[in-house]
């Protein structure tokens, strides 16, 4: 029943599944996926029927219809009304839910890698169904603004996911169910082997999943792992636990669909005052480690968990060289929107813009000074966060107060540094939720020798300026930061093609990839599913990258089986 069920899906789903395999081969754009909240894309009443379901959960228990329930936990805070969720959820024993994971591999295991295929994409499908909703619940637990949380944690995350789900069905095609061999052993004469091979998982996972994106890193872990055998266990952030659950209990629903035990897909919620988290990581069945969040914990899995299969994405030093402007405005508006955007809470929001101290060249010859490009900057910045509504569209809320005590503690080291406010940070009033955490970015100057200040990734929306002696000190800075500290995405203004060609390989050295010259046309650190490999895996802020045949091809094993063939099949 299930292998016909799930073997009918993979005939449905066939034409995404090869349109993906295509898309990751051309790294050209495409999305099975509807982006836009748009009336216009969707039918009457959607956006409508989202809100009211997220209202129906509010203040009510969340059942996921798991076992091993030993109570209910649940404390999750609205960055936007600064009010209790009130929704409560399985507190489960993990030595149950690991002996139900298990329980659960057979069944998958006796699908082949088309029939996983075509249940996960009916996953991913149902998963869209409820992306309105999701965009609400992500909204009040993780800060993000109404928009990205519908396109970024709804079609952009699961066309990561998706983009998992195709290179682990590719490496899977690389394994024939089997073979023929024949060599000759002297006067042994020529020997005869039938040959057959099976792919085995290699044991439960456990995904944990960050605050301020819940699903976009979390969909590539679970569909890389579903579709190479291995059931999932999901730890969501205590106050970004709704997103995931709703996830969770879809997947589950179509696993019972598809006649497939629904404990492939699991989740270990749980609070601040009481984690869970290593508790899962050192569990005997734990086989594989997909984290994402600070980088301190991500180095301590990786180097206390060394006898699982550990993926991490931990955090970026993000830096944008200054060298010259083609089109100042266009650039400089780009720039000031990567800063604004969800308040830079994103793994790849930049932070700091080494600029030379003589300036930075622009169209026909001239030059704009250090200060005046600050300053341009700072202006723009503040233009874009004066109107609230356009300011509420585009930084969102601040998922914690943490990043607020940041703002507040950078700007007193700077100032006792001998460094320059350049723009304060302020809270805006947000039309729609006038209670909600919000903060504008902060602009400081500061010195290149004051690394201390700006050395590492500070979750809040802060931009360093920092002066360089030259362009050439500005680059050999930011990549040493890259190769020491961690980057996920960097950035170059340059109109010399030789200084671009040595930025390039000065990145490459320190293993991180480079945006160039990206102006406002779009958000320049959006990063594109099938297209951008997200983290290099080849400096500190992570180990893997989404997605690539490295991010799959371990999540299984193979077993062969051999014998001779029988006399009259090898004549």
């Amino acid at each position: 029943m299930a292998s016909s069920t799930a073997r009918a899906l993979y005939e449905q789903h066939k034409p995404h599944l090869e349109a993906g395999l295509a898309a990751c081969a051309s790294r050209a754009y495409w999305s099975p996926f509807v982006e836009s909240p748009s009336g216009k894309l969707h039918a009457p009443g959607r956006a409508e029927e989202g809100l009211a379901r997220f209202q129906a959960l509010l203040g009510k228990p969340y059942d996921l219809g798991q076992p091993g329930e030993t109570g209910r936990i649940g404390h999750e805070v609205s960055p936007y009304t600064g009010q209790p969720l009130g929704i409560d959820y399985p507190d489960c024993d993990p030595d149950v839910l690991f002996a139900a994971a298990r329980r659960a591999m057979k069944d998958w295991q006796a699908l082949d890698a088309e029939e996983r295929a075509g249940v996960c994409f009916e996953m991913a499908f149902a998963l869209e169904e409820q992306a309105f909703a999701n965009a609400h619940a992500t909204m009040h637990t993780a800060g993000q603004a109404y928009l990205m949380a519908f396109s970024g944690s709804g079609a952009n995350a699961l066309d990561r996911g998706v983009e998992a789900l195709v290179y682990a069905c590719k490496a899977l095609r690389d394994v024939p169910a089997s073979a023929g061999w024949s060599k000759s052993f002297g006067r042994g004469g020529v020997v005869s082997l039938d040959k057959s091979y099976r792919t085995r998982g290699r044991g439960v996972a456990v995904v944990v999943c960050c605050a301020t994106f819940p699903l976009w890193n979390a969909y590539p872990a679970v569909f890389a792992n579903l579709m190479t055998g291995n059931p999932v266990i999901l730890k969501p952030h205590p106050n970004g636990i709704l997103p995931v659950a709703m996830a969770v209990k879809r997947m589950r629903e179509t696993l019972v669909k598809a006649g497939l035990d629904p404990d492939m897909v699991l989740m270990a919620a749980d609070e601040r005052e009481a984690p869970v988290t290593i508790a899962l990581l050192e569990h005997p069945d734990c086989a594989i480690i997909d984290y994402t969040g600070s980088q301190r914990f991500g180095l301590w899995i990786e180097q206390n968990c060394r006898d699982r299969l550990v993926y991490t994405e931990t955090a970026g030093c993000n830096g944008v060289v200054m060298e010259s402007l083609a089109d100042p405005d266009g650039m400089i508006g780009g720039l000031a929107n990567g800063f604004c955007g969800f308040s830079a809470q994103m793994c790849t929001s930049p932070q700091n813009v080494h600029i030379p101290a003589d300036g930075v060249g622009l169209p026909g010859g001239g030059s704009m000074s250090f200060e005046a490009f600050g300053q341009a900057l700072a202006d723009t910045i503040a233009a874009r966060t004066a109107d609230p509504a356009r300011a509420a569209a585009l930084c969102g809320a601040v998922q914690a107060q943490q990043s607020l005590d940041i703002l507040a503690d950078i700007r007193s080291r700077v100032l006792a540094a001998g460094g320059r406010v350049v723009l304060e940070s302020r809270a805006y009033v947000h039309p729609d939720f006038p209670d909600a955490r919000t903060a504008t970015p902060l602009v400081v100057e500061v010195d290149a020798s004051q690394t201390e200040l700006f050395g590492e990734e500070l979750f809040a929306p802060v931009c360093f300026l920092i002066r360089e002696p030259d362009r050439d000190a500005a680059l050999a800075h930011a990549a040493e930061l890259a190769r020491t500290r961690g980057a996920i995405s960097s950035y170059l203004y340059s109109s010399d093609r030789d200084f671009i060609g040595q930025a390039q390989d000065a990145f490459t050295d320190a293993g991180a990839s480079l945006w160039i010259n990206m102006d406002q046309r779009m958000p320049i650190n959006f990063a594109a599913a099938y297209s951008d490999y997200h983290v290099t895996g080849l400096n500190p802020a992570g180990n893997a990258c989404l997605a690539d045949l490295a991010f799959v091809a371990q999540r299984f094993r193979i077993v062969q089986f051999r014998e001779p063939r029988p006399a009259e099949a090898a004549q």
